[in-house]
């Protein structure tokens, strides 16, 4: 997501990393950079003018530049600056009627229709159930789409056959939800290729007539400032209550994103990251903010991982974690829960530090990967997956032989679930409070560089050695040297 940004950004922190000695020139020099990402990014001149002048204001102050790690100040500068930018927002939707009706508007092409679909189905996580009404009688097959994205969402779809008055069929869909006993309606209406007078007079008559309770505009995230402009040309006409933007796990720039609020004082409520009707997220700009600057989002990854992993098995590993065991079957079952097409992918670009490792995955085949990690441990005994230090030369041959692979691709993964013992041990019992400290440590620099990538874990008691100690060392290495002769 937004990969250009952070890596626009994530060089110009690097630029001020290792400088002898930070000045207000060099400062400007990173300061520059960051601009200069922005505008790259497709931001809009007059949001990059305002958003520099707050950063810059903030950063070439002497209490930044006479820090122990003014790089670091500048992350958390740029950080709180795109948080201020984005928000503030209300992710949530009201529903508190007996039938709160939501108006979906947009262009052809920004994906409105299927996400529609997307809310009707995040709206039945919710224990509400939602009607979708198929008002755009515009575009051809637009009525049917609508039932098939209905349908794989498990919601009903209103429509009428032959219809021609697309306010008239709002109006039935809204008696008939009242009728049925249905909670939310989701009017889908018309599009066009680009904004008409003719498109803004029937919106504004759906508006009048149904009197919607809360009307969104769909926009395409990879079309930069158009995006804008139509957000802007939409609100002035329907007085918008929020942004729905969608295609933002594509090629977006980012532009779009950092712009509507700025120039519309409209909200983004929720972006679509994925083509599954799974992807849609309500958008909060601190953990937008984390992702641009790729360092990570680990609450969002909770609440996936809440969502999507079986939380019987989840609580049994819990379990057997803190009484100290984790073994190789255990790490099998784990790798068969994030297994699903575009989950790893997506959990690992909310990681801190494993963005590059996600963009890896993309382009390859995760499924076949999988099956690879799995045969080994398959071909092993119920000894070795329970203690794999038990597996000597002669059973590294054995195993490889079964999953036909190399004996070294035994030891890599070996080496893998050693490194994911640890780790899964060290946060046994923690849960989301673990998760929440780990992000305040990302966000204070505790626990990574400027460049966005992990600190490497100090060893021992962490404590730094003086020029004194490193000289006691030295003398004592050279004592036992002496005594060796």
């Amino acid at each position: 997501m937004l990969d250009s940004l952070q890596d626009g950004l994530r060089s110009a922190f690097k630029t001020l990393r290792g400088q002898g000695r930070l000045t207000e020139s060099n400062m400007r020099e990173g300061l520059k950079l960051v601009e200069n990402a922005l505008l790259e990014a497709d931001v809009s001149y007059s949001v990059v003018k305002d958003f520099m002048k707050d950063v810059s204001d903030k950063a070439v102050g002497q209490d930044v530049l006479k820090a122990l790690k003014p790089e670091q100040q500048l992350v958390g500068i740029v950080n709180q600056a795109l948080i201020d930018l984005l928000g503030p927002v209300d992710p949530t939707l009201k529903l508190e009627k007996d039938v709160t009706v939501l108006m979906m508007c947009g262009l052809q092409g920004a994906g409105k229709t299927t996400t529609c679909g997307k809310l009707a189905r995040l709206i039945g996580t919710e224990g509400k159930k939602a009607l979708l009404c198929a008002a755009d009688l515009q575009r051809p097959a637009a009525v049917q789409q609508l039932h098939v994205v209905g349908e794989s969402v498990g919601a009903k779809v209103y429509s009428e056959e032959g219809a021609t008055d697309p306010i008239a069929v709002c109006q039935n869909a809204v008696k008939f939800a009242r009728e049925n006993g249905l909670d939310v309606v989701i009017l889908d209406t018309a599009g066009r290729l680009a904004i008409d007078e003719e498109l803004m007079q029937q919106l504004k008559t759906i508006d009048k007539r149904v009197q919607p309770d809360q009307v969104f505009l769909v926009v395409d995230g990879m079309t930069g400032q158009d995006a804008v402009n139509s957000a802007k040309a939409f609100n002035e006409a329907l007085e918008l209550d929020g942004v729905m933007m969608t295609k933002l796990d594509g090629d977006a720039r980012g532009g779009a994103l950092l712009s509507v609020k700025h120039v519309t004082g409209v909200p983004i409520k929720f972006i679509g990251v994925s083509e599954h009707m799974d992807g849609l997220e309500p958008f909060h700009p601190d953990r937008m903010a984390s992702r641009i600057l790729g360092m990570g989002d680990m609450v969002s990854m909770f609440e996936i991982a809440q969502r999507e992993f079986d939380q019987e098995q989840v609580q049994k590993t819990q379990e057997r974690l803190q009484k100290g065991q984790f073994t190789l079957d255990d790490f099998r079952k784990q790798l068969d829960q994030i297994a699903r097409p575009g989950l790893m992918t997506k959990m690992l670009g909310l990681m801190p530090g494993m963005g590059e490792m996600s963009k890896m995955l993309q382009g390859g085949d995760h499924e076949k990967e999988m099956k690879r990690l799995g045969g080994m441990i398959d071909s092993m005994t119920a000894a070795e997956r329970n203690d794999p230090k038990v597996i000597d030369n002669s059973r590294r041959q054995r195993i490889a032989k079964g999953a036909g692979v190399s004996p070294q691709e035994v030891n890599e993964l070996i080496k893998q679930f050693d490194s994911m013992a640890s780790l899964m041990k060290g946060m046994a019992g923690g849960g989301m409070s673990s998760a929440m400290d780990m992000m305040r440590k990302l966000r204070s620099g505790e626990l990574m560089d400027p460049t966005g990538k992990m600190k490497k874990a100090k060893q021992g008691t962490g404590k730094r050695l003086t020029s004194k100690d490193v000289a006691k060392q030295n003398k004592l290495k050279k004592k036992l040297k002496k005594r060796r002769r």
